[in-house]
C-alpha cells in the first residue's frame, strides 16, 4: 500500500547577505525581539503537517549555536554550498535517506520572517490537488518598466502587469522532481534564482498560490523596521 505523501521544510540559510552588508549576516538579526531566522524555522517545526525540516549552512556560520532552535529535535543541518541552488540540492540529498520522491518538500528563505500559519495552510491544502507544485505570490500592483539592455536607466518598454506576480516562499515541489531540475539547470549552466525557475526548466508550470503582501524577505537595511512592523501587526491580529 503506498502511503501518502509527507512534507518537508528546507531552509537555505548559507548566504552572508551581501546587499544587506555588515559583519553579521542578515538571518541572525534580530526583530521584534527574536533572530529572523528563529521565525522561519518556526513556522515549519510548530506545524503538525511537517515531518521535519532541514537548514542548510554555511562551513564558516558562527552564529547559529546562539539561535532557539540549535538543538531541536526535528531539525538537521547540512552544509551549504556556494549558491543558493546548491544549498537546496545539498539539503535535498540529505533528505532523500529519509523521504520518498513523491513526497513534498517546501523550500522558505532564512530571512523571511514574517510567513503566516494561514498562508503556510493554503499552500499545504492547494497541493492536494496539485502535480507539479506550488508556490506563495503577489500579484504586482506597480507598473514595471523594463529598462534598456545597453544603458539600464533608460525605458524599453511597459511590461503589462495583469501577469506579473512576485515569487515569494515557500515553494512546494516533489523531492524527486525539484532534485532532478536542479541537476539539469546545473549541468545545463543555468542559473536560477528560486525552485520554481528551475522546475520552469523542465517545461513544467508551478501554481501560483496568492499569499499576503506582508511575507517579506529581508534584504536590505531598511526592510528590518518594515519585517518588525508586519510581525507586531501579526500578533495583533492573532496570526501567530
Amino acid at each position: 500500500m503506498t502511503r501518502k505523501p509527507r512534507y518537508w521544510a528546507v531552509i537555505p540559510a548559507a548566504g552572508a547577505g551581501r546587499r544587506f552588508g555588515g559583519p553579521v549576516p542578515k538571518q541572525y538579526l534580530t526583530v521584534a525581539g527574536r533572530q529572523v531566522i528563529d521565525y522561519s524555522i518556526a513556522a515549519f517545526i510548530e506545524h503538525p503537517r511537517i515531518a521535519g525540516c532541514v537548514l542548510a549552512l554555511s562551513p564558516e556560520d558562527d552564529w547559529w549555536r546562539e539561535t532557539a532552535h540549535a538543538d531541536h529535535p526535528a531539525l538537521q543541518r547540512v552544509a551549504g554550498g556556494a549558491e543558493r541552488s546548491d544549498s537546496v540540492a545539498n539539503a535535498l540529498a540529505h533528505l532523500a535517506a529519509r523521504a520518498e520522491a513523491q513526497d513534498w518538500v517546501l523550500v522558505h528563505d532564512a530571512a523571511r520572517p514574517c510567513l503566516t500559519g494561514a498562508d503556510l495552510e493554503r499552500l499545504l491544502d492547494a497541493l492536494g490537488e496539485e502535480s507539479v507544485g506550488a508556490l506563495l505570490a503577489v500579484p504586482v500592483h506597480d507598473t514595471v518598466k523594463r529598462a534598456e539592455a545597453a544603458s539600464g536607466r533608460r525605458v524599453e518598454c511597459t511590461l503589462p502587469r495583469q501577469q506579473l506576480w512576485r515569487a515569494y516562499t515557500p515553494q512546494a515541489f516533489r523531492l524527486g522532481q525539484l532534485r532532478q531540475a536542479l541537476l539539469h539547470c546545473q549541468t545545463a549552466g543555468l542559473a536560477i534564482t528560486d525552485e520554481a525557475s528551475a522546475i520552469e526548466q523542465l517545461g513544467l508550470r508551478p501554481q501560483l498560490i496568492e499569499g499576503r503582501a506582508d511575507n517579506i524577505k529581508i534584504t536590505r537595511p531598511e526592510d528590518l523596521p518594515l519585517a518588525e512592523f508586519f510581525l507586531e501587526q501579526q500578533r495583533e491580529q492573532q496570526l501567530r
